[in-house]
């Protein structure tokens, strides 16, 4: 197994500095041609029932994936054109696809835990985007010290942000939110069908998520759009499948731990795989002043476009 995750993770970060800027050039529905589900042709690894240990959210309505939005916005709100924003306008734009989602009672096997899921996993990045903020650097994970460094300091293309935002999220956070809340139902069958079932809202939104980004925040992200195609498109949500599949097996991995040092080791091993992969985006996306634009004009660019929502 751990083998597999090493697979999958490293194939992500081909995948990542191969997409670049690529970007969705059409809108269409759930059911995009050029979407690969094979995710949910992969077995899950039998675990033992787990009830949540995270309270966020335990009765799963609606209203707690509106109280997500409304702090998303709050914050995004309050980053205006800091270039930490272009992550936080993605994410959020992705939670508003989701609620769009959520809104058919049956998108889901069990819409009330997933949307538990949501928002512990909201959270995950409101903890590290708060100890940030606030100076509490040593409590931040070190995927996500790359991505608010490179924000920070300005390094790296819009894309670039993006991206070390979605690595600290999917690759570092991701794993241990769900081995938190459990990777089975009471009857012993495995959530991830559902899991599995999140890619199809992420393809619909990444349709048009880094369009809009790029006539916000840094023009250069869509720089490797195709018009009249899907193939960008394809790549883009094919490597975020493949880090939300990497994802759920570190899950297993955790939630199948049989001592305390064993679940320490594998946590330092998705810590450490996380922050290895931040570091090569960071250095494939770093500003080189030559052909991926360079941060004054992306900054003169998001003065004259940034509004808040």
């Amino acid at each position: 197994m751990q083998r597999l995750i090493r697979t999958v993770t490293t194939a992500a970060l081909v995948a990542a500095l191969f997409v670049g800027a690529a970007v969705p050039a059409t809108a269409g529905d759930y059911d995009d041609p050029f979407f690969l589900g094979w995710t949910q042709f992969l077995p899950a690894v039998e675990t033992d029932f787990t009830a949540t240990t995270e309270n966020d959210c335990p009765n799963g309505s609606n209203h707690c994936v509106d109280n997500v939005i409304r702090e998303m916005t709050r914050r995004y709100n309050q980053l205006g054109c800091d270039h930490d924003a272009v992550f936080a306008f993605t994410y959020l734009l992705t939670t508003e696809e989701y609620r769009n989602a959520v809104e058919d009672p049956n998108f889901f096997e069990d819409n009330a835990f997933v949307n538990h899921q949501d928002a512990v996993f909201a959270d995950y990045y409101f903890e590290a985007f708060d100890d940030w903020h606030r100076g509490r650097i040593d409590q931040v994970p070190p995927a996500w010290r790359i991505a608010f460094h490179a924000g920070e300091n300005e390094e790296i293309t819009g894309m670039g942000n993006i991206l070390l935002g979605m690595n600290a999220h999917v690759n570092r956070d991701l794993p241990f939110v769900l081995a938190a809340i459990g990777l089975t139902k009471p009857d012993g069958t495995s959530r991830k069908p559902d899991h599995d079932r999140v890619n199809d809202f992420l393809n619909e939104v990444n349709q048009y998520l880094l369009n809009e980004a790029a006539a916000v925040h840094d023009p250069t992200i869509d720089d490797g759009d195709v018009p009249g195609t899907t193939i960008d498109n394809s790549q883009s949500v094919q490597l975020l499948a493949s880090w939300r599949e990497g994802a759920w097996r570190n899950a297993e991995r955790l939630a199948n731990a049989e001592t305390e040092a064993e679940y320490l080791a594998i946590a330092q091993e998705i810590e450490d795989e996380a922050a290895l992969i931040g570091i090569g985006l960071r250095e494939s996306y770093r500003y080189n002043g030559v052909t991926n634009g360079d941060t004054n004009a992306r900054n003169a660019f998001c003065a004259a476009n940034w509004e808040s929502r």
